[in-house]
């Protein structure tokens, strides 16, 4: 009787220099042995890039990233373009940024970051007179039309947070606000865009309108320097702190980690599972209106079996509509037929409207992250079970 399943395993706390692979395998083959389950083709095996780039020791310093910004800026004025709002996740990026330069002006986005990390509430806006659209905004501006706000989760002043850490590590610090990024170039013509899923259009706006060096995260730590951790892909972006000084860069071996599970647990108990390196999941939070999605991507790494999206037929719409005069054994036996009748791309039909019309890697994914959370479950691996079975099989 049960469909999809989702269960967090427990692991080691991981170190760098440990073989995530033997880890992970391990860990799932003694949670079944344990709980009393079996393995089946097509289970899904997914673990957080974090243990991941910990075991690969994908680390980095501010002094590593202010050594590639500087010799790719040339350490005078930098824009910081459109960072998201978090001690976690940009912090010390920006220290790294600031520890490089003369000076940073950095442009926010207001009322709120790219995922949703809100600087005030949207409703002050109306009361304002501020138009989001169009209006450039000085730190005076700023402060005037909206004051002193903390950040209702973290307690923080984000731009006051911002600014005083550009100020610790030597730079000038000239913070405006804006939501259109050749806005930038009033101030400087050497840009790092630092926002996430949003980062080509703003580079590409920015050239347009005559930016000289412009960058975006993803060209910052693309290889190592002095021997430092890196990604060839992504760069800084899904980086996370470490310490007051480091950061841990997203995996840059994701593929290879998902490809030797599925080798490993083939080759230790005969069944082909898939597997995935996971990072943020794709969700909003209702009250917060923050989204996750402070990654590049939901799967950092994953086997064939995941790749395309879910081609599934709306079962309400079945009962409501082309079997509203069915119940019971009926009803049931004509839904299974249709299924098992059903085509292979079912785009654009009445009868899927309201399926989830998103990879089937950041649907499993996003699964994956809500089941491990963020803080102390201890349960960095995810074993995904029947999420491809339907009500016919």
């Amino acid at each position: 009787m049960a469909g999809t399943i989702s269960r967090g395993i427990k692991a080691p706390i991981i170190r760098e220099g440990d073989d995530i692979v033997k880890i992970v395998v391990d860990s799932v083959l003694a949670a079944a042995e344990q709980d009393g389950f079996q393995l089946h083709e097509k289970d899904v095996i997914a673990v957080t890039e974090a243990v991941v780039a910990r075991a690969d020791g994908n680390y980095a310093s501010t002094d590593d990233i202010a050594a590639d910004v500087k010799a790719k800026f040339g350490g005078e004025t930098v824009g910081v373009l459109f960072p998201i709002l978090s001690r976690n996740r940009f912090a010390i990026c920006l220290r790294g940024i600031a520890k490089a330069s003369k000076k940073v002006v950095l442009m926010l986005s207001y009322p709120s970051d790219e995922v949703g990390n809100h600087l005030f509430d949207e409703d002050l806006l109306d009361e304002s007179g501020v138009n989001p659209y169009t209006d450039v905004l000085s730190l005076e501006e700023y402060r005037k039309a909206f004051g002193y706000v903390k950040h209702p989760f973290t307690g923080v002043d984000y731009v006051d947070y911002y600014k005083t850490l550009i100020e610790e590590e030597g730079a000038e610090a000239e913070i405006v606000f804006a939501n259109h990024a050749d806005a930038i170039m009033k101030y400087t013509k050497n840009v790092l865009c630092c926002d996430i899923h949003t980062r080509e259009r703003s580079k590409r706006r920015i050239l347009a309108k005559g930016g000289e060096k412009v960058l975006t995260l993803c060209d910052i730590l693309n290889a190592p320097v002095n021997g430092c951790g890196y990604n060839a892909s992504y760069g800084l972006l899904g980086s996370n702190k470490a310490t007051e000084t480091t950061i841990k860069l997203f995996p840059k071996n994701a593929q290879e980690v998902a490809e030797n599970i599925q080798k490993e647990i083939l080759a230790r108990t005969g069944v082909k599972v898939e597997a995935m390196v996971y990072g943020d999941g794709a969700f909003k939070d209702p009250v917060g209106k923050i989204w996750e999605l402070a990654d590049p991507v939901v799967g950092a790494g994953y086997t064939d079996g995941l790749i395309g999206l879910p081609n599934e037929l709306k079962l309400k719409f079945l009962a409501d509509n082309d079997f509203a005069n069915l119940s019971g054994e009926a009803l049931a036996d004509a839904i299974k037929a249709r299924i098992k009748e059903k085509e292979s791309d079912l785009k654009g039909q009445m009868v899927s409207e309201g399926t989830t019309p998103r990879r089937l890697t950041d649907l499993i994914g996003s699964l994956s992250d809500l089941t491990s959370g963020s803080g102390d479950k201890g349960t960095p691996i995810v074993l995904v079970q029947n999420y491809f079975n339907n009500y016919a099989n």
